[in-house]
């Protein structure tokens, strides 16, 4: 897709499988959500099967690890990442991390949480249902 001023850069976070962003990376893919370009994938966890699906489809990935960093120095090198490939909008998409102010000051307006977990009364996979 070409990345003309209408077509909006998306960097897509997970911590996992990444079957949601399978879905929305095929969306905009189909045309689905148009005047979109998914341009990475950026795991915390290095062995996340989201990242091979995402290869399958020709998006670039990226691992970057916590380790033993605190959670601030951790975010300044996904903000950086995300800089560099003049990114628009983040979308975390079962990514299991808490995000410091520091990025979500950078990216303020710009971040959809698509997870459908519901912190922090109910969690896990059937948290819809304990609220019901």
């Amino acid at each position: 897709m070409s990345n003309s001023p209408a077509t909006k850069r998306i960097a897509i976070l997970i911590s996992g499988r990444g079957s949601n962003m399978v879905a929305l990376a095929d969306a905009v893919r189909q045309g689905t959500i148009p005047n979109a370009e998914v341009a990475i994938v950026i795991s915390d966890q290095r062995d996340a099967g989201g990242l091979e699906s995402a290869r399958e489809r020709g998006i670039e990935t990226l691992v970057i690890e916590r380790g033993a960093r605190r959670r601030q120095e951790h975010d300044r090198e996904i903000v950086a990442a995300l800089a560099a490939r003049e990114i628009d909008l983040v979308c975390l998409a079962g990514y299991m991390r808490v995000l410091s102010s520091e990025f979500i000051d950078d990216y303020c307006g710009r971040i959809i949480n698509i997870h459908p977990i519901l912190l922090p009364a109910f969690s896990g996979l059937d948290e819809q249902r304990q609220a019901l």
